[in-house]
C-alpha cells in the first residue's frame, strides 16, 4: 500500500516558463468549457472551500490573458467576476458563525459553504482566500475590466481585509498559515488603495504579523514557530506557511518575515530525511500539500542553501487545486500565480551546516525530537519511526517495561566528520523506575549508505533490550509505500516484535492502516479536527525492533549495537580504557568519552576510519 499523499519531490515538477505556459493553457481551456451563462467558474462537485472558487480561476484567466492576450479571454474573466460581485459576496451575517466581534457589519466575507448556517466555522479561511484572489485580479485587471468593476473590485477586497480584522477575532482557528495568509492579503491590499488609506493598511498588517502571530510563536527543537491548529508544526501547512512567508517579503521588503522564514525553513530541512519523507502534525500526519508549497520551498531554499525541494508533495496537487476527478478547482489559484511571478531557481544541494536536529549523509539521515531522540531514522530507502512500549515512545535501552530516552536534565551533543564519516554522539541523563541517575550515550555513524547506532549506559537490571525503531515506510523513488521490515543487523540477538492484542492504542507494521489514520483513531476530537500528534502518543504499543545486548561490552555497561541499511556480517568489538569506551566495527573505530565530557562538560568523541 502506498502512503496516498507523500509522492514525488516538489522540486521535480518542472517550472520553466514554457511548463507553466502549459499549464495557464488548460485552465484556460477548463475554464472556457465549464463557464457557466451566469459566469459561475465553480467545480460542479465542490461543496466546502468553495466561496472563492470561482474567483480564483477569474484571476488565472486574467493572469493568464497578461501572458498571452488570448482574446476569448476577457469576456470570460468579466462575466465570471460579475458572478462572483453578483452571488457570492455575502453581507449578512452566517447564522451559527461563533467568532464575530460585531454583529450586522454589513462587512463582505466568503463562506466556506454558501447554505446559510451549514458550517460557518469555515468562513475566515475562506474569506482570506477570497481577499487573496482580489489582490491578485486587482494586480492583473489594468486594461481588461471597466472602472466600475475595477472600482467594486477594490471596494469590496478592503471590505474583506476589514472582516477579517474588525468584525471578527483575529486567526479564531490558531491557523499560522490562515493568519500570516491574511496579513499578506493586507500588504497587497494596501498597493491599490489611497495613500491615505495605503499606510494604515500596511501598518495594521505588520502589527497583526508582530503582536498576533510572532508574538505567539511556538518552539520545537529549538525553534521559533508559527503556531499551527494548537500545535508548532504540521506537515500540510507549515510548507504553506513558509510559502506565505516567502510572499510577504517579496511584496513587502520587510526583513521579519525573510529572518522567520529562514528560521522555519532550517527547521523544514532538519526534520525532514533525505528522501523527503515526514510525518507529524496537529491537524495532519501524513498529507501534505503540493503546489502550495513550492514558493517557500523554492525561495528559502534559495536563501538558507539547503535542497528543501526535496520535500515529498502530493503532486496530484501538483500545479493547482484539483477535485477527485482532476479538474481544476480555484480554491488555491493565488499560490500559483505567485509560484510563476517568482523567479528564485531551487537550491538543490544540501546544507553543508551541522544542525543539532538532524545527522544526514548521502542516502542515510536521523531526524531527532526535541529531546535528541530520532523521531524517524532513513537507512536502505527505509524509513523507521520511533517505535512505542508501554505507552512510551522512542529508541533507547528498556528495562522492566521502562524506555531510558527522556532527559533528565541538560543533553548534549556532538557532531563530527572526518574520512567520508559523519557522526553525532548524544549523552543524555535518564533516570529510571529504581530512581538512579544514569547517562545514555548515543552515537550515531554514518558513511553515506549505513547507518551504525551504538548505545552505551550503566548497567540496567533485570533483561534489558535496545528498542531499535518503528519500520514504517519505503522509497519507491515517485512513491512512498507501507512496510513491516527492513535491512536491520544486531550485535546481540535481534527480533521483530509485533502487539499481541488487535486494539486501536496497539499499531501493528503489518496493517494497511496509516499512521495517521491510526492516529486521528486515538486523537480526542472527529478526523481532520482532532491532533493527531496527540492522538499517536496514546498509543500503548506498537511494531518494534528489539535488540539484546551486544555480547563482549565492559561489565559495568551495558552496550547495545545496530546496522541498519546492509546485511552482512557484524561483531563490533568493545573495550573500556582511561579515554573511554571504544567502539570497532568493520568500518570504523570510534573512541566515546566518560559521560562527565571536557572540561566544560560537553561530549568527547574521537571517530576513524
Amino acid at each position: 500500500m502506498h502512503l496516498p499523499h507523500q509522492r514525488g519531490p516538489l522540486h521535480d515538477l518542472p517550472d520553466t516558463p514554457e511548463a507553466y505556459d502549459a499549464v495557464l493553457a488548460d485552465v484556460t481551456e477548463q475554464a472556457l468549457a465549464r463557464i457557466t451563462p451566469d459566469g459561475n467558474l465553480e467545480h460542479p462537485d465542490a461543496v466546502d472551500d468553495i466561496g472563492d472558487t470561482s474567483l480564483g480561476v477569474t484571476s488565472l484567466l486574467a493572469f493568464a490573458w497578461q501572458r498571452t492576450k488570448d482574446p476569448r479571454l476577457p469576456e470570460a474573466v468579466r462575466r465570471s467576476l460579475a458572478f462572483h460581485l453578483r452571488e457570492r459576496v455575502y453581507v449578512e451575517d452566517n447564522p451559527g458563525y461563533p467568532n464575530l466581534r460585531e454583529r450586522n457589519s454589513r462587512l463582505p466575507y466568503a463562506r466556506y459553504t454558501l447554505a446559510a448556517g451549514a458550517h460557518p466555522i469555515g468562513d475566515w479561511p475562506s474569506t482570506v482566500w477570497a481577499l487573496l484572489q482580489t489582490v491578485n485580479l486587482l494586480d492583473t485587471t489594468d486594461g481588461l475590466v471597466d472602472d466600475e468593476q475595477r472600482t467594486e473590485l477594490l471596494e469590496l477586497a478592503h471590505g474583506y481585509w476589514r472582516w477579517l480584522t474588525e468584525a471578527t477575532f483575529f486567526n479564531p482557528q490558531e491557523a499560522g498559515n490562515q493568519a500570516i495568509g491574511c496579513v499578506v492579503g493586507g500588504l497587497m491590499l494596501a498597493r491599490h488603495l489611497p495613500e491615505e488609506q495605503s499606510e494604515g493598511v500596511r501598518a495594521r498588517a505588520l502589527e497583526l504579523y508582530a503582536d498576533k502571530i510572532r508574538a505567539h510563536r511556538v518552539r520545537d527543537r529549538g525553534a521559533l514557530l508559527p503556531p499551527e491548529h494548537g500545535g508548532a508544526y504540521d506537515n500540510n501547512y507549515g510548507p504553506i506557511s513558509l510559502s506565505f512567508l516567502a510572499q510577504a517579503h517579496r511584496v513587502s521588503g520587510e526583513e521579519i518575515f525573510a529572518e522567520d522564514g529562514d528560521t522555519l525553513a532550517r527547521y523544514i530541512d532538519a526534520r525532514l530525511t533525505t528522501g523527503g519523507f515526514d510525518n507529524g502534525g496537529p491537524r495532519y500526519s501524513e498529507q501534505h500539500s503540493g503546489f502550495e508549497s513550492v514558493l517557500g520551498l523554492r525561495y528559502f531554499s534559495r536563501r538558507i542553501g539547503a535542497d528543501l525541494g526535496r520535500y515529498r508533495g502530493d503532486t496530484r496537487w501538483g500545479r493547482h487545486a484539483v477535485q477527485a476527478d482532476g479538474g481544476i478547482d480555484g480554491h488555491f489559484a493565488w499560490m500559483l500565480i505567485w509560484q510563476i511571478q517568482d523567479g528564485t531557481r531551487w537550491h538543490r544541494e544540501p546544507a553543508t551546516a551541522v544542525a543539532r536536529h538532524q545527522l544526514r549523509s548521502g542516502t542515510v539521515s536521523v531526524a531527532f525530537d526535541g529531546r535528541m531522540t530520532p523521531a524517524v531514522v532513513e537507512a536502505g530507502g527505509t524509513y523507521y519511526l520511533a517505535a512505542a512500549v508501554n505507552r512510551q515512545h522512542g529508541f533507547g535501552p528498556v528495562t522492566d517495561g521502562f524506555l531510558h530516552c527522556r532527559p533528565m536534565g541538560e543533553v548534549r551533543v556532538r557532531d563530527l566528520s572526518t574520512d567520508g564519516l559523519t557522526a553525532k554522539l548524544v549523552t543524555k541523563p535518564v533516570v529510571g523506575r529504581d530512581h538512579v541517575l544514569r547517562h545514555v550515550r548515543s552515537l550515531y555513524v554514518t558513511d553515506g549508505t549505513r547507518l551504525w547506532m551504538t548505545v552505551a549506559v550503566e548497567r540496567l537490571p533485570g533483561s534489558p533490550y535496545l528498542l531499535a525503531g518503528l519500520p514504517y515506510a519505503a522509497d519507491d523513488g515517485d512513491r512512498v509505500r507501507r512496510v513491516a521490515t527492513g535491512e536491520v543487523t544486531a550485535a546481540g540477538e535481534l527480533r521483530l516484535s509485533h502487539p499481541e492484542a488487535e486494539r486501536t492504542d496497539h499499531f501493528d507494521a503489518r496493517s494497511e492502516t496509516t499512521q495517521e489514520l491510526a492516529a486521528f483513531a486515538l486523537a480526542a476530537d472527529p478526523r481532520g479536527y482532532g491532533n493527531p500528534d496527540e492522538g499517536w502518543r496514546h498509543l500503548v504499543a506498537s511494531t518494534a525492533l528489539e535488540a539484546e545486548p551486544a555480547p563482549g561490552a565492559p561489565g559495568d555497561l551495558h552496550v547495545f549495537a545496530v546496522r541498519y541499511g546492509a546485511e552482512g556480517p557484524f561483531s563490533p568489538e568493545f573495550e573500556l580504557g582511561e579515554q573511554g569506551l571504544t567502539v570497532r566495527t568493520e568500518a570504523f573505530t570510534a573512541v566515546i568519552g566518560e559521560p562527565a565530557g571536557d572540561e566544560r562538560g560537553e561530549p568527547l568523541l574521537t571517530l576513524r576510519r
